[in-house]
Formats: C-alpha cells, structure tokens, sequence
C-alpha cells in the first residue's frame, strides 16, 4: 500500500509541475528567450517530421524539425486556446514544404494559419545556455 500512495504522490507532483510550466509569465519568458535568437522571417521550411513543440502562447509556438532545427511560428488570430494544446499538427500543402499563407497549425477543432516564420538559431541558444525551453513531443 505504501508503493501505491508513493507512486500516486509522484504522479500528482509532475501533474502540478506541469500546470505550473504552462503558466502565462512562463511562457511569455520562453518566448522572450526565444525571439533573441529568432532570425528575420522566411516564407517556408522543410519538414519530414516533428521532432517537438512548444507553446509560448495564444498565437505563437516552436516547432523542432531536427534535434537542432527550429522555428518560430505565429499563427492567425483568433486561434482560441492554443497554449492550452497538447498536441498539434503543422500541415504541409507542398510535400514536406510547410509555407506561411499555405499551410496551417492544427489542435483540437482548430485550424489557424500560419501567417510568420522565422528561423531559430538553436545551436547558438543551445551553446548560450538558453534551451531550458520545455517541449512538447
């Protein structure tokens, strides 16, 4: 009984680490970090695969293609709830091109156009110590 109450506590403590990870000023600090290292917008990527995600809030999420490869989307308005999803889909309407204008940030019942695209440098935040950025996959 002792193992269950222990592993109930443990499972209710990453719940509440969770919640506190997805705050507004937690996520308006993610994307502070973010924006530095952010390039000037381009009008598409190319994209295999999500490798993760990130919320960093109501119109604004980055996408890692590869373990060193990212993007930071903003997204129409509205787009209700988006820093509340936990998962998404980035639709891509030329095979493996994902294009502003074109293609879309799919959640929930949700279908918001991506309407900016700019490159992260990730290596050189990584090498700034500035990836503490919680992802989703």
């Amino acid at each position: 009984m002792r193992i269950v109450s222990s592993l109930v506590a443990m499972c209710l403590s990453v719940v509440a680490v969770r919640a506190v990870a997805d705050t507004p000023a937690t996520e308006a600090a993610n994307l502070a970090r973010v924006e530095k290292y952010a390039g000037a917008p381009v009008e598409g990527f190319t994209m295999w695969s999500m490798y993760k995600w990130q919320g960093l809030g109501p119109e604004k999420l980055a996408v890692w293609t590869k373990i060193n490869e990212a993007y930071l989307l903003t997204v129409e308005q509205p787009c209700i709830r988006l820093q509340d999803a936990r998962a998404i889909r980035v639709t891509s309407q030329m095979s493996h091109q994902v294009n502003r204008r074109l293609d879309f940030v799919n959640f929930g019942s949700q279908h918001c156009q991506i309407v900016e695209i700019r490159p992260i440098d990730y290596k050189t935040m990584y090498k700034d110590g500035e990836h503490g950025v919680a992802s989703k996959q």
